[in-house]
């Protein structure tokens, strides 16, 4: 079956962590969406139990901070970098910018649902509010 789509105007959900989320494919082995976070916005801090995704950002300016247990570090962000959000990693996102920043990220396999993204020890203080779902560690 071949699919197209556009983006969409609204937001469909609120993610775990805090950032505007508007699905836009989805496939057998990973799904495909457009996540943004206001200027000045600090994620909460969370880990995924079971996926693993992938981030392109499009706009705005940020920091990315991961850490998987070994080794923590600070990434900074912006249109044209790629990062990877490895299973069981926690991070955090700061919008750093004067517009909204943005990405496209594969979440692979495909968001499993409410307790998949839990709460995690992050660098910053959250400064929006997650969205449904977000389980305890």
């Amino acid at each position: 079956m071949h699919e197209t789509t556009a983006l969409p105007a609204e937001r469909h959900v609120v993610a775990p962590d805090g950032c505007d989320v508007r699905v836009l494919l989805g496939r057998p082995g990973g799904t495909f969406a457009h996540f943004s976070l206001r200027p000045g916005g600090v994620t909460v801090p969370v880990r995924h139990r079971s996926v693993e995704e992938l981030w392109y950002f499009l706009s705005g300016d940020g920091v990315l901070w991961r850490d998987d247990g070994a080794d923590a570090a600070e990434v900074e962000v912006r249109a044209g970098v790629c990062t990877s959000i490895p299973l069981g990693t926690a991070f955090q996102l700061r919008s750093t910018g004067a517009e909204d920043l943005t990405a496209v990220a594969v979440t692979m396999p495909p968001w499993p649902g409410d307790g998949e993204a839990v709460r995690a020890a992050g660098p910053w203080a959250p400064n929006v509010e997650p969205g449904p779902g977000l389980g305890e560690a």
